[in-house]
C-alpha cells in the first residue's frame, strides 16, 4: 500500500471520512431499540472503537514490528498530544450523539406545549366555528410532528462542520509548537484571503449540510391526508 501515489491516499481518506457519518448514523439507527434513546448511538461508537483498535492499534504495531524504520521515538510530548487527539475525536463523536438527543427533546417539549395550548383553546372556545378552525390547526400541526422534531437537529451537522475548520484555522494562527516545546505561541497575521476563504467555506458547508438534513427531515414527514369529501347538499 505504501507504493500508492499521494493523491490515491487523498482519495481514500476523502472516501473514508465522507462515508463515515452516513454509515455510523445508519448503524446507530439499526442498533436503537426504542425511539428517543441513545443506546444504539452509543453502541455504534463502541463498534467504532473496536474498529479503531484493529485499524489504529493492531495494524500499526504489526507494521512497527515488521519494519525497523517505522519504529517511533516514544517521547512524552508526542504520546500526550497524540493521545489528546484521540480524546478530542471521541468527545466530538459522543457530543454529536448527545446534541442530537437534546435537540430532539427540546423540539418535542415545544411541540407538546403547543399541542396542549391548542387543545386548551379548543375546550375554552365557545364558538363552534372558531372551535373547528382551531381543531383544523391542531390536526395540521400534529401532521408535521416528525418535521418539527427535526427542526433543531438539522442544524447540528452544519454548525459542527462550520465550527471545526474555523477553530482549526484560528488555532493554527496562534499555536506553533516546536520540537520539545509544545507551548510556543505566536500570532501570525494572515492575508485577506484567509477570512474570506473561511467565510465561503463556512457558508457553503452550512448550506450543503443544511439542505441534506432538511431533505432527510422532509422525507420522514408523513404524507398529508386527503381532504374528506363534502357530503352532497340536500336537494341536489
Amino acid at each position: 500500500m505504501t507504493s500508492l501515489p499521494w493523491w490515491a491516499y487523498v482519495i481514500i481518506a476523502g472516501l473514508a471520512w465522507g462515508t463515515y457519518v452516513p454509515i455510523i448514523f445508519y448503524g446507530g439507527t439499526e442498533l436503537t431499540t426504542k425511539p428517543g434513546t441513545i443506546g444504539g448511538r452509543l453502541a455504534s461508537i463502541l463498534c467504532v472503537g473496536i474498529a479503531y483498535f484493529v485499524m489504529a492499534v493492531v495494524i500499526p504495531v504489526v507494521m512497527m514490528l515488521l519494519n525497523s524504520e517505522d519504529k517511533p521515538d516514544w517521547k512524552p510530548n508526542g504520546l500526550v498530544f497524540s493521545g489528546l487527539a484521540g480524546v478530542m475525536g471521541a468527545i466530538g463523536a459522543i457530543c454529536v450523539i448527545f446534541a442530537s438527543k437534546a435537540a430532539t427533546e427540546t423540539a418535542k417539549g415545544e411541540f407538546d406545549t403547543q399541542v396542549t395550548a391548542l387543545t386548551a383553546s379548543i375546550q375554552a372556545e365557545p364558538d363552534p366555528v372558531k372551535q373547528e378552525s382551531i381543531k383544523a390547526e391542531l390536526t395540521a400541526f400534529q401532521a408535521e410532528r416528525s418535521t418539527y422534531l427535526a427542526s433543531y437537529r438539522i442544524y447540528i451537522a452544519p454548525l459542527i462542520f462550520c465550527l471545526a475548520p474555523l477553530i482549526n484555522t484560528l488555532m493554527s494562527l496562534v499555536w506553533h509548537p516546536k520540537p520539545g516545546n509544545p507551548w510556543h505561541f505566536d500570532l501570525v497575521i494572515p492575508s485577506w484571503h484567509l477570512p474570506l476563504g473561511i467565510l465561503f467555506v463556512a457558508v457553503g458547508t452550512f448550506l450543503v449540510l443544511y439542505s441534506k438534513e432538511a431533505s432527510e427531515a422532509s422525507k420522514a414527514a408523513p404524507a398529508p391526508k386527503p381532504a374528506a369529501a363534502k357530503p352532497a347538499e340536500a336537494g341536489s
